[in-house]
């Protein structure tokens, strides 16, 4: 704990140094853990992040609404109704368990790729390669999966998941060594490398491993073996939300007997107040479902608040989840992230405070095409089963959207490739009952990606300044700096 406190601490006076080199007047009072101290808060700390947060999301909310505003103007002029074009968009995406499945099977691969594009955002580089990189990962991870026979499930899965991120790894490398060693700027350098990629898997999907049985006729590599394969398992939805809800019980009295105590007794009033209401609804609730849960079966009472058998559970979808997670403690809570970030804000600033920035526009792009590698191999062995080009297609080219989306925090990618991923789900539903050209989805995402990237634009609409705590995320050094 000690030396976590003393990791934390000089990472925060970095960040007074680095402020100070940039002409800022950083105290204490910014520091969110000043508001914790009783003695000085006026505020509760939990105000201060939900301030934080609403912050942050308000532009790209906004770019989303106006956007959807837009498209429902094009639609409007197309003689559709755009309520029920809207309505059959989202009946599409989350109507049922099977269209939510592939809603999140959709925003997987969104999240990877996203992630990937906002870390090197954070350095101050901008990936366009994600594409390139995601290919090469889920090519790789196909070889693996079906030229690797007889290895068990827990050893062939991570291997072929490894082997992906590595590929796209080391393709990440690439425009990060020629940044740092010939200036050349990686924007330039990715999207040259992603047309390399898009070429090279088609070659090898359509020449030296694709299917050669007797019924195929498209470029796709042979299926995966079954021990590659990371399986959407479906959980019983009465019985798993009564276990579910069973811990949660128990959990909530458990807490609340703790707070009882001296050592765990919270002195804000207003806290105090919310952790007790919240025990008490979560035990009635919880109450509720699982007599609504049981009472069925034992005493025959047709009561029901579900209507469906199983809810999918897909795995790959959790670990990009728990990517994400990892990808922000290491960015926000080790000085390995917080010298990333400088070198993002302030090159110059970072050179002066000894930061090795070579080695960081190095690392940014390895780590980013990890990602982005990884996000190939789970689609290759979540949800195709194999390498097909055409379902690859445009992949990490909206990751860029999500990236900015997202504000290009870790953590904020995945509401907004959980909504790109939506729009694509739900599109054929739309297109189906609504007679709406699949199309206008990209129309409103390109509309999402000018509003968030012409934030002045929006901020002039919704009549908001920018705050000198909002993130600003600065995109690229300039042509040729190190």
């Amino acid at each position: 704990m000690s030396r976590r406190r003393n990791c934390v601490a000089l990472t925060y006076y970095y960040e007074v140094l680095i402020c100070q080199l940039l002409g800022k007047n950083k105290t204490k009072q910014e520091d969110p853990k000043y508001y914790m101290n009783k003695e000085n808060s006026k505020q509760p700390v939990i105000r201060y992040w939900i301030k934080q947060i609403l912050l942050n999301i308000r532009v790209p909310m906004a770019a989303v609404i106006l956007a959807l505003i837009i498209g429902a103007v094009i639609l409007i002029i197309s003689g559709v109704n755009p309520l029920s074009a809207y309505i059959a968009l989202f009946r599409g995406a989350f109507g049922k368990l099977d269209q939510l499945e592939r809603t999140l099977e959709k925003a997987t691969p969104l999240i990877f790729s996203g992630l990937a594009v906002a870390f090197a955002f954070k350095a101050g580089l901008i990936n366009i390669g994600a594409q390139g990189q995601l290919l090469l990962g889920a090519m790789a991870s196909a070889m693996i999966g079906f030229m690797i026979t007889g290895l068990p499930p827990l050893v062939h899965i991570p291997l072929a998941l490894l082997g992906g991120a590595i590929v796209g790894a080391l393709y990440g490398a690439i425009p990060g060594a020629l940044k740092t060693f010939t200036g050349a700027h990686e924007v330039i350098t990715t999207i040259m490398l992603n047309y390399v990629a898009i070429n090279l898997t088609d070659y090898l999907a359509d020449g030296p491993y694709k299917d050669q049985s007797p019924m195929n006729v498209v470029a796709r590599t042979p299926k995966i073996a079954e021990s590659a394969v990371i399986s959407t398992p479906r959980l019983d939805l009465t019985l798993g939300l009564s276990i579910v809800l069973l811990i949660m019980i128990i959990a909530s009295i458990l807490f609340f007997f703790i707070l009882r105590k001296k050592i765990f007794r919270i002195k804000n009033k207003q806290l105090q107040f919310f952790v007790r209401f919240s025990v008490v609804i979560g035990i009635g609730i919880g109450i509720g479902l699982l007599l609504q849960s049981f009472l069925p079966k034992f005493y025959g009472l047709e009561i029901s608040l579900f209507n469906y058998d199983a809810v999918p559970l897909p795995i790959g979808f959790f670990i990009a989840i728990a990517t994400c997670v990892v990808i922000w403690f290491v960015l926000m809570r080790t000085s390995l992230g917080f010298e990333i970030r400088t070198v993002g804000i302030n090159l110059h600033a970072a050179k002066y405070a000894g930061m090795k920035v070579r080695i960081m526009f190095i690392l940014a792009m390895v780590v980013s095409g990890f990602l982005a590698g990884l996000g190939g191999a789970v689609e290759t062995q979540a949800v195709v089963g194999r390498f097909q080009p055409g379902f690859n297609t445009g992949l990490g080219f909206d990751g860029i959207t999500v990236a900015l989306l997202g504000r290009t925090h870790p953590l904020g990618v995945i509401p907004a490739a959980l909504l790109i991923g939506a729009m694509q789900a739900g599109s054929n539903i739309m297109q189906k009952e609504a007679s709406v050209p699949a199309e206008i989805i990209d129309v409103i995402q390109a509309l999402m990606l000018f509003f968030v990237a012409a934030d002045m634009i929006v901020r002039w609409i919704i009549r908001a300044k920018a705050t000198p705590d909002e993130e600003k995320t600065k995109l690229t050094t300039g042509w040729g700096n190190q």
